[in-house]
């Protein structure tokens, strides 16, 4: 492995700017890499080397006199494949749209750009992003790096994969009930959902919804607040979106203060938790205490936290995907159909209730947030599992309802409109990894990436990255 690709995105942009390295050099290190070690991920399926080089090219022609925060300096990244890159192929993992070539970019890209990066490839993810486990029928399964036989996670499975293989230093992701929280945990990256509005997103039919959001993956919590410098700021086609804020996220990770009382919870009242993954995620959160600060077992009252979740995405897909139902049921997964159904077939009257229940949730979720500045709690309720599993259907003897069940200690944090990081925290007894998530209050991107990073320096987990691809004999 080339030393280039073990080291920090933040390092390799630092030799960028001082033109120690050029672009070109990385875009072709990147695809040795990924033609080394894809075969047996399959993270990265559709590249657009060309495209790079050209941007690349531009770029080193005509560099910034006086680069923003956040600028990669030409920067080699993946972009998750439910995101248009101008004439680059754009499945959404549907065969549906198998073949489309995008005519624009969407605003993340088009923001990236002009930050500096250089997209090289498009990242693996289930049809529309819907359900936590990376495969489709366009491209097929992106597996585990740490164990080729097991699942990355999902919907951001492939961009997670190729960060812990060393394809790329930087990847995008969205989230709705945890695309980049849960493949962070089973790859051992790290993985931030912003605030609704700090990504802007779009165009989109759907402006104003507040669950979906996208934001940033990275093999190091420095690395993933460098992508988030790059990806903030105000968009007039998306009328929820942020100013950048005045001080770059960086500094929070430069100069961390360490939270002052943080609540832990393993199961948030709602859903069972392997033993394994229970007893690394509350070790490691209390190991929060060598800093100082007050690690207190609680939780935030989450109330019908399934129901309400499973209630406002039903009618978020039924917006968006009713149209394909009709047109092409039989090109789509049962799992979508599922949704679209599912969202089609709800009431005003249970609509309205759910969105009754989200705003009680926000209005204790605020209180809770004036006594603790961090919650913590395992970002997955399991390691990861088969890659020929659809999807999880129990832990410890608990069956769960549905596909995407399994998932709610993230979904039910998306509820509240928290920003909310998975850290690597820990390893089990077969090696795979574990992700603690952590959650801060809404706004509150830098105090949250402050607290990962403190944690991060403990153990320095992110120095495991990146990895050979490994397929042991039998399944761990």
């Amino acid at each position: 492995m080339h030393e280039l690709i073990r080291k920090s995105a933040r390092e390799v942009v630092a030799l960028l700017a001082a033109r120690q390295v050029s672009p070109l050099e990385l875009i072709d290190l990147a695809a040795e890499r990924i033609a080394a070690t894809d075969g047996p991920v399959n993270a990265l399926p559709t590249r657009c080397y060309e495209r790079a080089r050209e941007r690349a090219r531009v770029l080193m022609a005509h560099p910034p006199k006086s680069p923003p925060p956040g600028f990669l300096h030409g920067l080699p990244i993946a972009i998750k494949d439910l995101s248009d890159v101008e004439g680059v192929r754009t499945t959404h993992g549907s065969p549906i749209f198998a073949d489309t070539i995008a005519t624009r970019s969407d605003i993340r890209v088009e923001t990236l750009e002009r930050q500096g990066a250089v997209v090289i490839a498009k990242s693996n993810t289930p049809e529309f992003g819907a359900g936590a486990q990376t495969f489709n029928e366009v491209f097929g399964t992106t597996t585990n790096p740490w164990n080729t036989r097991l699942t990355p996670g999902g919907s951001s499975g492939g961009a997670a994969a190729a960060l812990a293989a060393g394809q790329v230093w930087l990847a995008t992701g969205s989230d709705l009930g945890g695309s980049l929280r849960t493949p962070a945990s089973f790859c051992g990256v790290v993985g931030l959902r912003p605030s609704i509005g700090r990504v802007a997103c779009g165009p989109t039919a759907l402006p104003f919804q507040t669950l979906a959001v996208n934001g940033p993956m990275g093999r190091s919590v420095g690395d993933v607040a460098l992508l988030l410098d790059a990806m903030a700021g105000r968009h007039a086609l998306d009328p929820l979106s942020l100013p950048a804020p005045a001080t770059p996220f960086q500094a929070a990770v430069d100069e961390p203060l360490p939270p002052r009382r943080i609540a832990y919870s393993t199961t948030l009242g709602l859903c069972p938790v392997a033993h394994e993954v229970a007893e690394i995620c509350r070790r490691a959160a209390f190991r929060f205490t060598e800093f100082g600060t007050a690690v207190v077992e609680n939780c935030l009252d989450f109330g019908p936290a399934e129901d309400t979740f499973q209630t406002l995405r039903g009618a978020l897909f039924a917006a968006l995907r009713a149209p394909l139902l009709k047109t092409h049921r039989d090109k789509l997964k049962p799992e979508v159909i599922w949704n679209i159904e599912h969202g089609l077939a709800l009431t005003a009257e249970r609509i309205c209730a759910a969105e009754r229940e989200r705003g009680a949730l926000y209005q204790r979720t605020a209180t809770f947030f004036q006594t603790y500045d961090l919650l913590a709690t395992p970002t997955a309720v399991a390691p990861p599992f088969d890659h020929r599993l659809r999807y999880l259907e129990e832990v410890e003897g608990e069956r769960f309802a549905t596909y995407i069940s399994w998932i709610i200690p993230t979904f039910a944090v998306t509820l509240t409109g928290c920003p909310a990081i998975s850290i690597p925290c820990g390893f089990t007894a077969s090696g795979l990894p574990v992700g603690l998530q952590l959650v801060a209050r809404p706004g509150a991107e830098a105090e949250l990436l402050a607290a990962a990073r403190l944690f991060e320096s403990l153990d320095n987990l992110d120095r495991a990255l990146p990895i050979e691809p490994r397929t042991p004999g039998t399944i761990a």
